[in-house]
């Protein structure tokens, strides 16, 4: 069964509306793993405006599943993973002034940048995923880096999915996603997927492309915790991911 990593950025962002420590990211991450979660993943950005340099140490010794901490590998943001040691990293390409990540590496043009970044988190012993387009060409730059697995940019197929209830497509982006999963898997990287994935399209996606490890979950899954509760967002999520 492919893993659900939550993403608590969002619920940083309400507690810092606020002030105080309301919601309690730690009770928060705890909660969802209770809850059924296989991970959790954060988004330290430079600013702080949602998860805190000081979240990530906190959240370290708490987290019982999967932690993941993705981000651009500033060396700051090298330090604090390198410090942490979370399970997992996935590098991101978005500058810090970026509301949302909106685009996967060019692994070919910062093949170098990222042979070095990814040598110093496999030396701490960190699992490296490194965030992809759709784009078969760019996997075999993600496995030269180093990468041990690619998290595909789903961003693109959420609109697609959205737009082809109404307009006459029949989802053709999609190829381009079975063809960079079907590469990864043949040259042995591991496959992750995040971004603007929800209860609409994620089945669709998890049928198509089965060698899914993992997908990390953020926005869309608050959104629906608000209607639905936390603990049943997450196994409806779940059941999204189910193999059957």
């Amino acid at each position: 069964m492919t893993k659900l990593s939550v993403n608590i950025n969002k619920f940083a962002t309400l507690r810092n509306a606020r002030g105080g420590n309301l919601p309690d990211i730690l009770k928060v991450a705890q909660d969802c793993e209770r809850f059924g979660a296989d991970g959790i993943t954060v988004h330290p950005r430079p600013d702080e405006r949602h998860i805190r340099y000081q979240d990530v140490r906190d959240l370290k010794p708490l987290v019982t599943t999967e932690f993941n901490i993705e981000g651009y590998p500033s060396r700051d943001f090298m330090d604090l993973v390198l410090s942490v040691k979370p399970h997992q990293c996935t590098l991101v390409p978005d500058p810090p002034d970026a509301i949302t990540s909106n685009t996967g590496w060019d692994t070919i043009q910062h093949q170098s940048q990222l042979k070095e970044v990814i040598s110093e988190l496999k030396k701490a012993g960190i699992r490296v995923s490194i965030f992809l387009n759709a784009e078969p060409d760019k996997v075999e730059g993600a496995k030269t880096a180093g990468a041990d697995r690619i998290e595909l940019y789903t961003g693109p197929y959420a609109e697609e999915y959205t737009n082809a209830r109404t307009q006459p497509q029949n989802l053709q982006l999609f190829n381009d996603y079975k063809n960079t999963a079907r590469e990864a898997t043949n040259i042995g990287l591991e496959l992750n997927a995040g971004h603007d994935l929800n209860l609409d399209n994620l089945r669709f996606f998890k049928l198509h492309i089965p060698q899914l490890k993992e997908v990390s979950i953020g926005h869309a899954l608050v959104v629906d915790a608000l209607y639905y509760g936390l603990e049943n967002t997450i196994q409806l999520y779940k059941r999204q991911l189910a193999d059957h």
